[in-house]
């Protein structure tokens, strides 16, 4: 990986992009997380209904506004000049988190829970925006790397964002310093959003359709009828299926199988969002701005491989003794653990990068916000389908570590697919 990718990150083109989304991505996810343990440990006591169904539903509320609002928002990102519609959705953030701040201080929790779905509607609008612009933006040569850098600066900040909420929500007056993060990610994501370049319009012309289950039927079977965009952004929604599944899960395995303290649990997110920053990074070396799905087939076996040694490594039960941090890395066979869990996640980054990157290339100019949208709805899905198996096999009496082997064993379909998705982008021409 040589300065021809890290060059982007010292130009207008793409570095004030790059800040906002990391910012943006940061924002939601100290909000979110102070919002579920302020749930579990203050403000859920203060509601009539239970502390878990209440996580379940700030979880939901999130996603919900992606299955609204996508098709509308692609439309909108394909109509008029992307740059000046980023900046009026950072200053829509400023306004939200506003709202968000005054939530916090009056403690509640449905007044919260509406700031949570509204800022699900920012980021619906902003998805599409952030993806179909990085075309405009850089060479296609650059288009890798500037997908590499996107994911793997996302995972970071979700990371850090988790732990920032997580953390300060539970500290005395930890409510006002979450307000003040809060506030000033979404004021200073606004300013970032001024040095993004001019985007000109693909598509003016283009009349909005408002009917909303009309409109995403269509994207969908536009998406549908472009094999290549399709099964990319198939692996796409896969990808963020088995993301959710092993980032939710995680903590469980710890708890349920290690008896491990927060610490450990930690320890253990971390390791994973660090895995898949490496791996997005280490697929912008292995192609050098080539975008081509031929690693992608290897990826996908690496995840399956990772997953299946979980299922080998992990201890039937937890033990008496609660598990610390030092205890877990004195053990030598916990060490296989962190293997695998490093391993899963860096081969997911390897396989999802340049599925972005070929989904962005080989649709339509005039659609690509939409597409970017249609992307965003199925991935949804796909999260929302995931999230609930996931509920049901657990609730069945299978083990969190069953659950990944029964995650490997379908993943290994996955190796297939990608398998055709590489035969298919060699034939077409968009690819060239």
């Amino acid at each position: 990986m040589g300065e021809s990718q890290f060059h982007i990150l010292k130009t207008r083109r793409f570095l004030p992009l790059f800040v906002t989304v990391l910012l943006g991505a940061a924002n939601d996810n100290v909000f979110k997380n102070a919002l579920l343990i302020l749930i579990l440990f203050t403000l859920g006591r203060e509601v009539p209904m239970e502390e878990a169904v209440l996580v379940t539903l700030a979880s939901s509320i999130f996603i919900l506004p992606f299955f609204i609002f996508s098709a509308t928002a692609g439309q909108l990102a394909d109509k008029y000049e992307k740059s000046r519609m980023i900046r009026w959705i950072k200053l829509a953030e400023v306004v939200i988190m506003g709202a968000g701040v005054a939530a916090l201080q009056f403690g509640d929790v449905y007044w919260l829970l509406t700031v949570l779905f509204f800022m699900g509607v920012q980021s619906s609008f902003f998805g599409p925006l952030k993806y179909s612009i990085l075309p405009t933006l850089l060479r296609k040569n650059e288009l890798i790397g500037g997908n590499a850098f996107v994911e793997a600066g996302t995972f970071l900040a979700i990371l850090v964002g988790t732990i920032v909420g997580g953390l300060t929500a539970g500290w005395e007056n930890g409510v006002n310093i979450v307000a003040a993060i809060v506030f000033g990610l979404a004021v200073i994501g606004w300013i970032c959003s001024y040095g993004i370049p001019e985007a000109a319009a693909p598509q003016p012309e283009l009349r909005i359709s408002y009917n909303i289950v009309t409109q995403t039927y269509r994207i969908i079977r536009r998406i549908r009828a472009d094999r290549p965009v399709y099964r990319s952004i198939l692996g796409i929604s896969w990808f963020w299926l088995v993301g959710i599944t092993l980032l939710t899960q995680f903590p469980n395995l710890a708890k349920s199988n290690f008896n491990a303290d927060h610490e450990l649990i930690t320890f253990l997110m971390v390791v994973a969002t660090v895995g898949i920053s490496i791996g997005s990074m280490f697929c912008n070396g292995l192609l050098k701005g080539e975008i081509s799905a031929k690693y992608a087939p290897a990826a996908a076996f690496g995840m399956s491989v990772f997953m299946a040694d979980l299922w080998f490594a992990s201890p039937e039960g937890p033990g008496a003794a609660t598990v610390t941090l030092g205890m877990f890395l004195e053990a030598p066979e916990n060490w296989r653990v962190i293997a695998d869990l490093l391993g899963v996640s860096i081969c997911g980054g390897i396989f999802a990068v340049p599925l972005y990157a070929m989904m962005q290339t080989l649709s339509d100019e005039k659609e690509r916000s939409q597409v970017v949208a249609g992307n965003n709805i199925l991935n949804a899905l796909f999260m929302a389908v995931g999230s609930v198996v996931a509920g049901m096999i657990l609730d069945a009496g299978y083990s969190v570590p069953d659950l990944f082997l029964i995650v490997a064993a379908l993943n290994l379909g996955v190796v297939y697919y990608m398998q055709r998705l590489r035969r298919e982008l060699r034939s077409s021409p968009a690819a060239d």
